[in-house]
């Protein structure tokens, strides 16, 4: 299903959580948050708010921190 961007919290250079919020879509009149996979530093945002997205579309590309922790 398509949505649309309505917030990136994210930019080229940050460092990121699991679980923190990158990108809010809104699709069907609710609100997806979309979350950092992995730790790791953000490398690429190929979103901006407005912007029309479909499903299984890449919004933000996070490059692992590669500590080697596979707890």
């Amino acid at each position: 299903m398509n949505g649309t961007v309505i917030a990136v919290s994210a930019a080229v250079g940050d460092v990121v959580t699991a679980g923190q919020t990158l990108v809010v879509i809104e699709a069907m009149k609710m609100e997806h948050k979309i979350a950092a996979p992995e730790d790791g530093t953000v490398t690429g945002v190929l979103v901006a708010p407005g912007d029309t997205v479909a499903h299984d579309q890449v919004l933000v590309v996070v490059e692992p921190d590669g500590d080697g922790d596979t707890a």
